[in-house]
């Protein structure tokens, strides 16, 4: 167990976060798995390795011609969940993708791309991580917990960051309910997504436009799990149905109640 320097259990006191350099060009029929074990150096056991989406959907052959951008996102449709149309482009959609995946576009991206081209995002994220971690294991004996992040925004807050949409080796979260805080309160709702808070943290050295899609996080050794432990994924934590109270836009929201409303004053009114 790593103890932090209040010599409290279950926080190291620091991280190390580095990109990886040189990976090559990734296409269709490539093994990520094989790119991390010959570019990302000497991994330790309760390494954390970081993967970007991107190589994973071009490795995987999740890369198709799209004359029609907006046909491939309607291809990753399940559900709109608000629609802007502009006078100066195609309609801004966030909409709930396959994966149960809330974004911008259903996480269809055009950019690092051939022209003419558009990248979906991987068919089973928590699969792929699984894939490279089992690889690393067998070919390396070394164990590490895997993340294949993408890039998204957030509903409150302008800008992108990375999130974990796939996960292998550890638990996604540190669950801190029924512990207590400093005051001696106790906690009942804490749960740290510590796999979004590390794809965040390799977004930091990887950059965006830098050619490094790989990046190694050490320090968090205690969330690793066993060999052959894979956890639950990064699907555990997508928020659907009865636990989603953000199902609809606001805007869409506000008139479908509006909307509602006025079905109800009509047949209150007297006849």
């Amino acid at each position: 167990m790593i103890h932090d320097g209040a010599g409290k259990q279950g926080v190291s006191a620091a991280l190390q976060v580095w990109a990886v350099h040189g990976v090559p060009e990734v296409t269709p029929g490539m093994s990520v798995a094989e790119l991390v074990a010959q570019y990302a150096g000497a991994l330790h056991d309760g390494d954390v390795v970081v993967v970007t989406s991107k190589i994973v959907s071009k490795a995987e052959g999740r890369v198709v011609r799209a004359d029609d951008r907006e046909a491939a996102i309607t291809s990753q449709t399940v559900r709109e969940v608000a629609r802007r149309d502009r006078v100066d482009g195609p309609p801004l959609r966030i909409v709930e993708n396959p994966l149960g995946l809330v974004m911008a576009a259903a996480g269809v991206d055009s950019s690092n791309t051939s022209e003419g081209t558009v990248l979906l995002l991987p068919e089973d994220p928590d699969y792929s991580a699984r894939q490279i971690r089992e690889f690393l294991w067998e070919k390396r004996t070394v164990n590490v917990a895997v993340i294949v992040s993408d890039t998204v925004g957030r509903p409150w807050r302008s800008g992108q960051t990375d999130i974990a949409i796939g996960v292998a080796g550890m638990q996604p979260w540190r669950d801190y309910r029924g512990q207590v805080d400093q005051a001696g309160r106790a906690l009942h709702v804490t749960m740290s997504v510590i796999v979004d808070e590390l794809a965040a943290a390799s977004d930091v050295v990887r950059g965006k436009n830098n050619g490094r899609p790989l990046a190694v996080v050490r320090g968090v050794s205690e969330d690793v799990l066993p060999p052959g432990d894979h956890g639950p994924g990064a699907r555990s934590l997508v928020r659907l149905g009865e636990d989603d109270l953000f199902a609809r836009g606001s805007k869409e929201a506000f008139d479908e109640g509006f909307a509602a409303g006025l079905r109800a004053r009509e047949r209150r009114a007297p006849q």
